[in-house]
């Protein structure tokens, strides 16, 4: 009787299928790790210092756009950048427990519609005070300010009827708004009277995805220019 060939087992990998290009200090990729930890998504890290010349010609390979974070699907070799489409990629490819976008059409809108509100409007105006602080470009604080105080009392408006930004559910909104409220308040404190305001963002930094970003961007939060409006429970 002839001998059976040996059979080889399948070679199963475990390597994630997406890496994040990423700094671990940036707010915007705050908001896509809050995700990916939202949904236990696996993936591979690699840090982005484009201050390095490889790191910014790698990121630009892959962004001509130069700004992170992108992410890259192996299987199917793609790179994703923008905050809000890396999300919505998430939800379509990488699927978990909990959509970050709802299915129904109208909840959907609602959720872009925050999600661009803390991208633009809180977010914007304190880029625009740091850009201008690292690179001495003139900014008008007082205006940015002034965008953050309407800001906060829309949200302190909206939150008084509800847990999460969007919905009774956790969602790409706010995704957005924990890393945005966290940096706008080392600019402008929550007023006193929000109380709204001030609990929703208890909610978000008591978020075990949010409380790991936070504690992932500790060891670089030197590198903040205004690091002293860090309260000091999160250093």
């Amino acid at each position: 009787m002839p001998d059976t060939p040996a059979v080889t087992p399948a070679v199963i990998s475990t390597t994630p299928a997406l890496t994040l290009y990423y700094h671990p200090l940036a707010s915007f990729c705050h908001k896509v790790l809050i995700a990916l930890y939202e949904n236990g998504t696996a993936f591979d890290k690699r840090i982005i210092n484009v201050g390095e010349d490889a790191d910014r010609a790698e990121l630009t390979a892959m962004w001509p756009i130069c700004k992170f974070p992108v992410i890259r699907d192996h299987r199917r070799l793609r790179d994703i950048p923008e905050t809000s489409v890396i999300i919505e990629y998430l939800d379509r490819h990488f699927p978990g427990p909990q959509a970050m976008i709802p299915a129904d059409w109208d909840a959907a809108l609602d959720v872009r519609l925050w999600d661009r509100f803390f991208d633009n409007y809180v977010q914007g105006p304190v880029q625009a005070i740091v850009n201008g602080h690292l690179t001495g470009m003139q900014c008008d604080r007082t205006k940015e300010r002034t965008k953050l105080k309407t800001a906060y009392k829309m949200i302190e408006k909206r939150m008084a009827s509800r847990a999460w930004m969007s919905g009774e559910h956790f969602s790409m909104a706010d995704c957005a708004a924990a890393p945005a409220l966290f940096y706008a308040a080392t600019l402008l404190p929550f007023p006193e009277e929000y109380t709204q305001l001030q609990a929703y963002f208890e909610r978000l930094v008591l978020r075990p995805s949010v409380r790991r970003v936070l504690d992932e961007a500790k060891p670089y939060f030197s590198m903040y220019p205004f690091v002293a409006g860090i309260p000091e429970r999160f250093l």
